[in-house]
């Protein structure tokens, strides 16, 4: 979307003092009604993706209870939180009860080691070398993650994720600085044109140096509300199945022991972007990932962490980029272990 790309018009619903105030700033009074008026940067952003990132701090469920509870309206009409908004729509905010409410509070140390770990930036691109136990957004009980932290330490107005890794992955992580360049980097993960590599360290030794993983996968709900995700072990002609077809290449660099048990440094290339693809992979075929509590629960390795991390990304137009294997996998491993170039 560029500064004179098309407009519409939204509906005169203000009287002169209660105007719309852009929605590139940041609300100052959220105990009064705030009309935002959508901008170039938010055009086609869903509903509420919008409000979260006008919302810092404020539980995703409670943005989802306003929406449903007509307290959130875009053109004074009622919507749902998957509608999109486009340049020009002004968007009504009820009030809100200042404890439903705490801007995240970011340590000047974790502000400090989030700017050291930025691998690459230019002007529409920002990629951070995450590290492992810190999700990449809040919700679900967390106060902020990385993209509100470095919205934070940065102060900078637009920063939108281009896709996500689970919180215990270390690794590559795709930020947008501007809107152009969120749509362009996200149609090449749609159209499959950008390939990330990850490294992990897995039990057991496989019998072949490379081979696909090609096998469906089934999202579903254990009985404590957690989700998980398996192979679908159902016939493909299933045609009820909601499972989604998923491939995973993978190559293993090197074998050794540890803690007495054989273990294997494998590099994984997601096929298709699919939730913990390369856990579920790697478990159904034996191999498992160290320390994955989720679906490698009897792991005798004893290691203190998930051991995967997004090690590089190809990205059609820009030079490879690479973030070395993290000191706490590295030191798991013999030293003469062979590391991918």
């Amino acid at each position: 979307m560029t500064d004179d790309a098309p407009t519409h018009e939204a509906p005169a619903i203000f009287n002169s003092r209660t105007r719309p105030q852009s929605a590139d700033d940041e609300i100052s009074n959220f105990g009064k009604v705030n009309y935002l008026e959508v901008t170039r940067h938010q055009h086609d952003q869903r509903l509420d993706n919008f409000l979260l990132n006008r919302l810092k701090g404020l539980p995703k469920s409670h943005i989802y209870k306003m929406i449903r509870s007509d307290e959130v309206r875009v053109n004074n009409k009622r919507c749902k939180a998957h509608d999109r908004v486009e340049r020009d729509d002004v968007v009504r905010i009820a009030p809100i009860q200042l404890a439903t409410r705490e801007k995240p509070i970011i340590s000047t140390e974790f502000a400090k080691s989030l700017l050291a770990r930025i691998v690459y930036e230019d002007d529409g691109l920002l990629v951070l070398n995450k590290p492992s136990g810190i999700a990449v957004h809040g919700g679900s009980g967390l106060d902020f993650g990385v993209i509100e932290a470095m919205r934070e330490v940065t102060g900078k107005k637009y920063l939108e994720l281009i896709h996500r890794i689970d919180k215990d992955t270390s690794g590559l992580l795709m930020i947008s600085k501007k809107r152009s360049t969120l749509k362009v980097l996200q149609q090449h993960l749609v159209d499959k044109t950008i390939q990330k590599h990850y490294l992990c360290l897995a039990k057991g030794q496989p019998a072949l140096n490379e081979q696909r993983i090609d096998a469906p996968l089934l999202r579903y709900t254990l009985a404590n509300g957690e989700r998980r995700v398996k192979v679908d072990g159902s016939t493909s002609q299933n045609q009820d199945s909601q499972s989604k077809d998923s491939q995973t290449d993978i190559i293993v660099h090197s074998r050794f022991i540890l803690a007495g048990q054989p273990v294997s440094l494998i590099e994984a290339k997601p096929l298709t972007g699919r939730t913990h693809q390369i856990r579920v992979h790697l478990a159904h075929i034996g191999h498992a990932i160290l320390g994955d509590d989720k679906y490698n629960v009897h792991d005798k390795s004893g290691v203190h962490r998930l051991c995967l991390h997004a090690w590089r990304l190809d990205i059609p137009g820009y030079k490879i980029i690479t973030a070395p294997l993290p000191d706490d996998m590295a030191d798991w491993m013999p030293e003469q272990t062979t590391m991918p170039e």
